[in-house]
C-alpha cells in the first residue's frame, strides 16, 4: 500500500478516548533468572473515524499503557465511515491475521471478536460485521484491522478517482 494514502491526524487537536487490547507479562531470561516486564497494545480514537494504535512495554503496568497511549497518539490515522458503518467490504492482512470487515444495516452493533472491536468502537462504526482468520494473537489482528480500515475508499473518493458524478458510483 502506498503511503500517500494514509490520512495521519494530530493529536493536539482532538479529544480521544483509549481503550487497553491486551497487556501480557513477558519475561527476559538473565543469569539470576527470569526479569518480567509488561507490554501493552492501546487502541485509542475519538469515536469519529480517527484512530491509532500502539504498544507500550515497561516494569510497571500503568507505564506500560501510558507508553503505549503515547505510542498510540503518534500513529493517528482517518478512516472513511459512512452512516455509522464502513463503505464497503474488505479484507485485511498482517503477518499471519487475517480480517473480513462487511458493511452492516443500522440496528447491527458491532459484530466482531475482541482486539477487532476495541478498533472499531475507538473509530465510531457503530454497525460492522467482522471476522478474524488465522492469527488470534491481538498484535496481528488489530494490525490487519487497520490495514482492512485503511483500504477502505468513501464515495467521494471513488467518484474523484474514477472522474465521475457522485450519483454514479452507485449506479454501476
Amino acid at each position: 500500500m502506498s503511503q500517500s494514502n494514509i490520512k495521519s491526524v494530530r493529536a493536539s487537536e482532538i479529544e480521544l478516548k483509549e481503550k487497553v487490547v491486551a497487556i501480557k507479562r513477558v519475561a527476559k531470561v538473565v543469569k539470576g533468572g527470569r526479569r518480567f516486564s509488561f507490554s501493552a497494545i492501546v487502541v485509542v480514537g475519538d469515536g469519529n473515524g480517527v484512530v491509532g494504535y500502539g504498544l507500550g512495554k515497561a516494569n510497571e503496568v500503568t507505564d506500560a499503557i501510558t507508553k503505549g497511549i503515547d505510542d498510540a497518539k503518534k500513529n493517528l490515522v482517518k478512516v472513511p465511515i459512512l452512516k455509522g458503518t464502513v463503505p464497503h467490504e474488505q479484507i485485511g492482512k498482517y503477518s499471519g491475521g487475517f480480517v473480513l470487515v462487511k458493511p452492516a444495516s443500522p440496528g447491527t452493533g458491532v459484530i466482531a471478536g475482541g482486539a477487532m472491536r476495541a478498533v472499531f468502537e475507538s473509530a465510531g462504526v457503530h454497525n460492522v460485521l467482522a471476522k478474524s482468520k488465522g492469527s488470534s494473537n491481538p498484535h496481528n489482528v488489530v494490525k490487519a484491522t487497520f490495514d482492512a480500515l485503511l483500504k477502505l475508499r468513501d464515495p467521494y473518493t471513488v467518484a474523484k478517482d474514477r472522474g465521475i458524478a457522485l450519483s454514479n458510483v452507485f449506479n454501476g
